[in-house]
């Protein structure tokens, strides 16, 4: 695929390492402009070769006092793609039945709350028309196809978020594309070793999606290639 355009630009919340990293460099490779949210300052990222178009900024979403500033900080640009990346895997090892109250919390707050009140925030910051809004979701949060029992607090955070982002697109009155997106089972800190694909493989193939679906409307609820995951 062609470099896209150097006017193209995108806002990556969450890009510290594993998925959020790899498609900030993705899109720096393919010339687009790319500012980058991470939660402390000074992380080494190698993106030293990038300097003219990439700008990175501090941001826990968790943290009300974060968001306000970081919102008034990007207030006033506009941007190709809004791409929510920032959630965590979770309490490991735990069922409804022996996870805490505060584990609970943290996690519905991080993966699900949180990435929806921020996407609130950040609509004047989309490109209108072609604009996209994404979520990083995945295949676990399907209902209809089920977790069989892996991941379940985690799966039940990210079913929470496509339910809560199905609401906000249902409300929505701007004209933008909302995609909720599967990396697919990617080789990270989250995903584990033995996972079946790399975060090259998988960032480049969000990035081919994004890129078709500019201007198509809408929400889907997609994977890294493009295919529709039922809800």
């Amino acid at each position: 695929m062609s470099k896209a355009s150097p006017e193209k630009s995108a806002l990556i919340i969450g890009a510290s390492r594993g998925l959020g990293l790899g498609l900030t460099k993705e899109l720096l490779h393919r010339g687009w402009h790319v500012t980058a949210t991470v939660r402390t300052a000074g992380r080494d990222m190698g993106l030293e070769e990038f300097h003219a178009q990439v700008s990175l900024d501090t941001l826990d979403i968790n943290s009300t006092r974060s968001v306000e500033a970081f919102v008034a900080r990007v207030s006033s640009r506009v941007f190709d793609v809004v791409f929510i990346n920032a959630g965590i895997g979770g309490p490991e090892n735990k069922t409804a039945e022996t996870v805490t109250e505060e584990e609970m919390t943290h996690l519905f707050m991080s993966n699900a709350i949180s990435p929806v009140r921020l996407a609130y925030k950040l609509l004047p910051t989309v490109k209108p028309g072609t604009g996209i809004l994404a979520f990083m979701t995945s295949i676990l949060g399907s209902v209809t196809l089920g977790s069989q029992g892996f991941a379940p607090l985690y799966s039940a955070s990210k079913s929470a978020l496509n339910q809560l982002t199905r609401a906000f697109a249902a409300g929505l009155k701007e004209d933008i594309t909302i995609l909720s997106m599967h990396p697919g089972w990617v080789k990270t800190d989250m995903g584990g070793a033995g996972a079946d694909i790399d975060v090259a493989t998988s960032v480049k193939g969000m990035a081919d999606v994004l890129e078709a679906k500019a201007g198509s409307g809408g929400h889907e609820y997609l994977d890294y290639r493009g295919k529709t995951i039922p809800w």
